[in-house]
């Protein structure tokens, strides 16, 4: 996981309008409609509703504060400024807040850079490309949900906003906390740079509850991480996660809800399309993820398939990965300071009678067998001759039993027709 960000100035909400057109309100040459545009900054601390005829600029950061609903129509163009530290663009949903952004195929809601020349109607600018990333930041969610961070806290304060700013606090005991609606939402460019290896997510979730609505999401072309979840409960289903700089869908801190029909696709300098942890402390260690009906693919045979490490669990099924020459990890852990004793980790619940984390029902499309695709590694120098072959031998056991193959064709994974004519994804011809 990465810091989301290190800085928040502390800025008054303004409006301004700027129009865009030259023809004169009678007529004239140009009858171009014009476009007001409202820039917008700082908290949101009453309802507000963001309408498809304007367009509006996140400068710096815009926080939906507690006891607030910000409303976005079905059609809106919402652009955030460039700049990198403070001066990072973002909205950000705080504890307490909703958003109520209910987009529809027809219509989708698009976040996206003031550098990118979509106008009012339309659902793709001409200008830019997956490659066009870090032009902004990105959306942050805050919820009540349980979360199992470090010391066996169950509140934890977003990374990079300050300990007495009440707004970057996530996580609780209700896992039915409900931070709004979000659909039909794409979310473009992101990922801008506020400090050495230090980016924004394209969308964000910090123990997001179940009451929370979330699908037809599409991350694209972002600098850091596409989708991570901190902890929470919530059900994301038909998201898309295309091009990104680091992992395709990062789940922390015993994420427990379920990611259903969902699309990751690597090309260039990325890392991981799956990277997954369990939980970090004490609190809320029974929550289990499931991931099922994912594409996961590597246009270019960067990145690797998925990283399971730090006591993962859940269910990985009906999954397809392709266009890998590293495919899946699964970390195993040693105490160096106890002869090398096994702990908890990834590979110890996979391997375990009563398995905690499962894979079953997947293929690895190209992949010589099963056995080469899914390998154990330690992060563990000193302990290292502890991964022996049987430690492989326990690992490749468990993955036969869970009926995954090695096909040379996929025929599972997503339904792509979840993402045709709203997705950048798609309309771009990036998809396939």
């Amino acid at each position: 996981m990465k810091k989301i960000f290190n800085l928040f100035a502390i800025v008054i909400v303004f409006s301004s309008t700027l129009l865009v057109g030259c023809g004169p309100d009678g007529g004239g040459d140009d009858p171009k409609p014009q476009t007001e545009t409202i820039t917008k900054s700082g908290m949101i601390s009453e309802d507000e509703t963001w309408t498809a005829d304007k367009i509006y600029l996140l400068a710096n950061k815009v926080v939906v504060s507690d006891g607030a609903t910000l409303t976005i129509e079905p059609g809106t163009i919402i652009k955030g400024q460039t700049g990198s530290g403070s001066l990072a663009s973002a909205l950000i949903v705080a504890q307490g807040g909703k958003i109520n952004a209910a987009g529809t195929k027809e219509n989708p809601i698009i976040f996206t850079s003031i550098l990118d020349n979509i106008e009012v109607g339309q659902k793709s600018g001409t200008n830019l490309t997956e490659n066009d990333r870090e032009k902004w930041g990105g959306v942050i969610i805050l919820g009540k949900a349980p979360i199992s961070a470090e010391d066996g806290d169950n509140l934890a304060q977003i990374e990079g906003i300050p300990a007495d700013d009440a707004f970057g606090a996530y996580g609780g005991s209700d896992p039915a906390d409900n931070s709004g609606t979000f659909t039909y939402v794409s979310i473009r460019h992101g990922g801008a740079l506020i400090g050495e290896g230090n980016e924004i997510n394209g969308l964000t979730l910090g123990g997001v509850g179940t009451g929370t609505t979330i699908h037809h999401v599409e991350v694209v072309g972002t600098l850091d991480d596409g989708m991570e979840c901190f902890g929470g409960t919530v059900n994301i289903s038909h998201a898309i996660v295309a091009f990104q700089g680091d992992d395709g869908i990062d789940l922390d801190m015993n994420y427990s809800g379920t990611i259903d029909n969902f699309i990751v696709i690597h090309g260039g300098d990325t890392d991981e399309g799956l990277e997954i942890d369990g939980p970090e402390g004490s609190t809320y260690t029974d929550g289990l993820f499931t991931l099922k009906n994912g594409t996961i693919r590597s246009t270019d045979g960067a990145g690797s398939a998925a990283d399971l490490k730090s006591k993962a669990q859940g269910t990985i099924e009906n999954c397809t990965f392709s266009g890998y020459t590293n495919w899946v990890k699964v970390r195993a852990n040693f105490d160096a300071d106890n002869s090398c004793a096994v702990k908890s980790d990834a590979w110890k619940y996979i391997t375990d009678a009563t398995a905690k984390l499962i894979l079953k029902d997947n293929q690895f499309v190209g992949a010589s067998d099963v056995a080469t695709a899914v390998n154990a590694y330690t992060a563990v120098e000193a302990c290292e001759g502890s991964l022996d072959a049987s430690a492989q031998t326990a690992l490749d056991v468990a993955i036969a039993a869970g009926n995954n193959t090695a096909p040379a064709s996929a025929s599972g994974g997503a339904n792509t027709s979840e993402f045709d004519t709203w997705s950048w994804t798609a309309i771009n011809g990036k998809i396939n």
